[in-house]
This record gives C-alpha cells, sequence and structure tokens, in this order.
C-alpha cells in the first residue's frame, strides 16, 4: 500500500529546482509582505525564514492590516569562521537592512532578522560580493556543518576545521537557483547541468545537522546532531574519525511518538576520502529511507528507529564498500567556551566574547566594528553563541585589550550565565509558545543568588531554554533545561550531564517563575547537602531525584 507523502514533498519535486515562483512573488506582488504559500517552504533552501512580529499581530488585526512580514536571513559559514573584512560586510548589511541586530545562532553562523521583502536581493547581493552566501542554511537539506570552535584545543585544529567546509560543499544542492533568483535575475546554466545524484528533485524528508567535534571539547552538542564526527588524534596526528549517527532533539507536545535522541557511535573511519564518503552515503540513506509522509517524524532518529542501529550499519557498509572499524576510545570534559584570553601552540592570541543567547550587544557591535577595521584577527563563531576573536599577534594584543576598555566590555559574567542557552522564541518564531531569548537572562539574575546562597556561584551549571518543544536551544541536554508549553509556562526538565552526553528528564510540568525558583532553591540545597566529591549537579540530580 502506498503512502501519503506530506504536501512538502509536492512542493520540492514541482519547484523546479528551488525556483517555485519565488521571482514573481518578490517581483510582482506587492500588495503583501509575504512570499507565496509553496515559495514559504522554498524559500527555506535559499538560507530565510518567512516570519512575522507576534507583538504586533492583535493590533495590525484590529485596524484590519496583514500581518507584519518580514524574513530571516541565516548565512552559511561552515565551522563559523569568517574574515574581518567578511565581519565589516556583515555590519554594513546589517545596517543597511532589517532591524540592525547580529544574532549567533547556536550552528556557528549569524542570522539578520526584520528584513522586508523589497530588500532580500540587495541584502543578499551584499553579501555575495563578501563571498559570503545563505544557501542550504535552512530547509529539507544538509544545514551549516559545525567543528569545535576554539583553535587551542589541538595543533590540529585547521586540519580537523577544514573538513567543515569539504563536507559543506560536498553536500550542497546542485541547483543554481540561489543565484538565478536572487542576485543575477536570470537563468545561468542549462537545467541539464544541474543535475543531482544527492538531492534528485526530493531533496531529503527533513533538516539534517552535522557536528564535528575536537576531544576534550563537545562545545557542538555532538550527539545532538544527524550525524557527527569525533577527531581521534594520537601522538599529535589526526589517525580519523569516530562515526556518529542519529541525534535529534525536536519533539512535539502531546505526541508520544515524537522524542529526543542521542546519536549512536557506528565505529571508526581513518582516512579522508572513506570519511566524505561515508558522509555522503549517510545521507542517502535517509533519502531513501526517511519519513516522507509525517515531517514531525521524519528526521534521521526516526530512520534509525525504524531499520535499527545494526540494520543501519549495514545498509551504510553496504553502500560505502567497506566496514567501519572498532570505535577509538575519546573522553569530554569540557562543553563552555574558553573565556578571555588564550594562547595557542603558535603563540598567537585568541580572545573569547561572551554574547548573551548571541544577541550582539549595541556596545557590542560598535567593538567589533573597530577591531575589524584593524584587520588583526579573524572571527570565530562558537556552538554556544559566542564569538571568538582569533589569531591575534603578540604585537596586536594591546590594541584589542584596549578597545575591550574603550566600550566598556563586560568581562566578569556568573558561571550559570556563561552556561545559559536560548532559541530566539518570541515575537518573531511563529512556532514559540513562550518566551525564551528576551526572559531566560531574567530568570538567570533571578537564580544567581540561590546559587550564592549555597556557595555554588563557580557551578558552571549548564541552564537552556526554548520557547518550544523543538529544541534549538537545545535545552534536552542541559541540567536545567525550561521548554516553553505557553505564555510564562515550561516544561521543567532536569537531569542532563555537562558534557552532553545524557539527556534530561521531565521534572515538573507547565511550571510558572515562581515554581521554577522555589524547585531550584529545593534542588540546590539538597544537592550541598547530599552531593558526592565531585559530582556535578546534572549527576546528582539524576542519580539522586530522578531514581
Amino acid at each position: 500500500m502506498s503512502t501519503k507523502l506530506s504536501p512538502v514533498e509536492f512542493i520540492k519535486t514541482k519547484s523546479d529546482g528551488l525556483r517555485g515562483t519565488l521571482k514573481e512573488s518578490i517581483d510582482l506582488d506587492n500588495h503583501t509582505g509575504n512570499v507565496r504559500p509553496d515559495d514559504e517552504t522554498l524559500v527555506k533552501f535559499h538560507g530565510m525564514y518567512v516570519q512575522d512580529d507576534r507583538d504586533r499581530r492583535a493590533e495590525r488585526a484590529a485596524k484590519k492590516l496583514d500581518k507584519l512580514y518580514s524574513f530571516m536571513i541565516r548565512l552559511r559559514i561552515p565551522g563559523g569562521q569568517i574574515t574581518a573584512d567578511q565581519w565589516l560586510a556583515i555590519h554594513e548589511t546589517s545596517e543597511s537592512y532589517g532591524t540592525g541586530t547580529l544574532k549567533i545562532t547556536t550552528r556557528q553562523t549569524i542570522q539578520l532578522h526584520g528584513l522586508l521583502k523589497h530588500q532580500l536581493r540587495p541584502t543578499i547581493q551584499s553579501f555575495n560580493v563578501a563571498k559570503l552566501d545563505s544557501i542550504a542554511a535552512c530547509g529539507d537539506v544538509n544545514r551549516n556543518v559545525i567543528v569545535s570552535a576554539h583553535p587551542q584545543l589541538s595543533p590540529l585544529h585547521k586540519q580537523i576545521h577544514d573538513y567543515a567546509d569539504k563536507i559543506s560543499t560536498l553536500l550542497l544542492p546542485k541547483t543554481q537557483s540561489y543565484y538565478e533568483v536572487f542576485i543575477d535575475g536570470e537563468k545561468i546554466y542549462e537545467r541539464s547541468a544541474e543535475a543531482d545524484p544527492l538531492y534528485e528533485d526530493r531533496y531529503l524528508p527533513r533538516k539534517f545537522k552535522i557536528a564535528i567535534a575536537i576531544p576534550p571539547s563537545n562545545d557542538v552538542d555532538l550527539f545532538t546532531n544527524d550525524l557527527g564526527l569525533i577527531a581521534i588524534v594520537e601522538n599529535e596526528e589526526l589517525k580519523g574519525f569516530n562515526l556518529v549517527v542519529g541525534g535529534g532533539l525536536g519533539t512535539t507536545h502531546g505526541n508520544e511518538n515524537t522524542f529526543p535522541r542521542l546519536g549512536n557511535v557506528l565505529g571508526f573511519i581513518d582516512s579522508e576520502e572513506k570519511i566524505l564518503k561515508a558522509v555522503y552515503e549517510v545521507l542517502t540513506i535517509q533519502r531513501d529511507f526517511g519519513n516522507r509522509s509525517d515531517r514531525k517524524l521524519s528526521r534521521l532518529k526516526y530512520t534509525i528507529e525504524k531499520v535499527t542501529v545494526d540494520g543501519f550499519k549495514k545498509e551504510l557498509e553496504k553502500r560505502i564498500g567497506f566496514s567501519l572499524e572498532a570505535a577509538k576510545p575519546f573522553q569530554f570534559t569540557e562543553r563552555n567556551d574558553r573565556y578571555g584570553w588564550e594562547k595557542n601552540h603558535q603563540g598567537n592570541w585568541f580572545y573569547t566574547l561572551f554574547v548573551e543567547h548571541g544577541v550582539v550587544q549595541p556596545n557590542q557591535k560598535a567593538f567589533l566594528l573597530e577591531v575589524a577595521k584593524l584587520k588583526v584577527s579573524n572571527f570565530i563563531f562558537s556552538g554556544n553563541q559566542n564569538l571568538i576573536l582569533g589569531e591575534i599577534k603578540e604585537s596586536e594584543k594591546e590594541k584589542i585589550v584596549a578597545l575591550l576598555e574603550q566600550f566598556a566590555i563586560e568581562t566578569h559574567v556568573s558561571a550559570l550565565r556563561k552556561s545559559s542557552m536560548a532559541c530566539v522564541a518570541l515575537p518573531t518564531c511563529p512556532l514559540a509558545l513562550a518566551e525564551a531569548q528576551r526572559y531566560l537572562p531574567v530568570l538567570v539574575t533571578k537564580i544567581e543568588p540561590l546559587l550564592e546562597k549555597y556557595n555554588l556561584s563557580n557551578e558552571e551549571i549548564s541552564i537552556r531554554m526554548t520557547g518550544c518543544p523543538n529544541g534549538c536551544g537545545r535545552p534536552y541536554v542541559a541540567e536545567l533545561g525550561f521548554i516553553g508549553t505557553g505564555p510564562e509556562q515550561y516544561n521543567f526538565m532536569l537531569g542532563g550531564d555537562r558534557y552532553g552526553e545524557r539527556l534530561n528528564k521531565l521534572y515538573k510540568e507547565k511550571q510558572t517563575e515562581s515554581q521554577i525558583l522555589e524547585e531550584v532553591d529545593l534542588l540546590l540545597g539538597k544537592y550541598v547537602k547530599e552531593k558526592l566529591e565531585n559530582e556535578t549537579f546534572g549527576d546528582f540530580a539524576f542519580r539522586v531525584v530522578l531514581n
């Protein structure tokens, strides 16, 4: 019996290589700030989402006005590293279009919000001049490939980091529609030149995320990705990667068939050719076996649950033509960024700037503009939504120090705040049920005195919040996780480990702020009295509170 495909599948296959009617939506439909319904799906493949200001919905509806539509554009920056000139281009573009706010994402890139439809082309064209693009930053394709951010993690960081670009390039859609619709305005190639053996005309059943971790850091939350590579370094030589598949966090409230899942380690691969082949074929398996009828059940994690881990491994080995070796040992002992100044093996300096939930504040934006003008560093986005100024020569360091002082950049931030993460949520995300990015800083401020009360101010307890169960801020792998269920209400998740290798569990449902603070107070009090020596809060909660 045939399975009914979801409407999105028909939109993709009839889209003429993701073109649809995007040119008509942008050039002809002046009566609305939105694009046509099918184009709302297609625009994602070009790195954009349609949004509207939910804070103003009621006001505009009362006036019988259309929603205040705008677009978010997200760049594709494999590994999250750009030059000073590219930062200048991003800064200038953000000043010309959108709200002016720069948002660092949990996937090592940056996005602009509040762009109007007529600003899409000039925005993308300005990025293109700076050799930046938003191709495949969203949509049912491989998204931005992320890598452990800090070069000080390993002398081999660049060698490992380069895999992000190689994988991203390998998995890019072949269609030239992005350039045709948004840059050149006319057909570039004959359609026959766009044959895409990976994505075909149906693309993947759902989005696909890849991360590369360099132990001892799991700053990329590797096990939450569809595919992960763990770098194995021995005697200062990259031996290869452990391959991890099947992670993903998104769920749906009330749908028991949806669940968060951490990836499985399948084995070890020892050469670049084999690694790229394996990565490619993992996507072809998902393309061929993934659920195309129910998008809530379409991520790779559900495919693996259906075919089993052993079944998936056998299919992968059949497609790649070689057997995976036994996984090599590894250990993660950190997940937070290395804040402040650090020097690498070459004697170059790196400064990690704390950017709360990735929202670059006005004084930080002004500071970063002046840093970029000096052209003495590169810019590296971290998976924790922070920004590293890198490759600074000893002779240039004092220039950055002076700018830090001039712009009064805050350097004394609590351990809890440094360990926090939130998704965008309201007012722009259409899926948000509650606040996250705008509210978590407030909640952290109210929890900090409780930590001080129990002499725990230096504890790097991970705390994460999302406005809905999709999990963009990765709350399911936090020691304290909060997932929006409605206005000012959150499911309280508890017991994740500190390094992202264990999911947390539901502790209390639909908690208000006062209830959350009361519970945190009780939990911290219990922790200081009953914890084992060197036991983290998450491990204690998992051992004592949840079991």
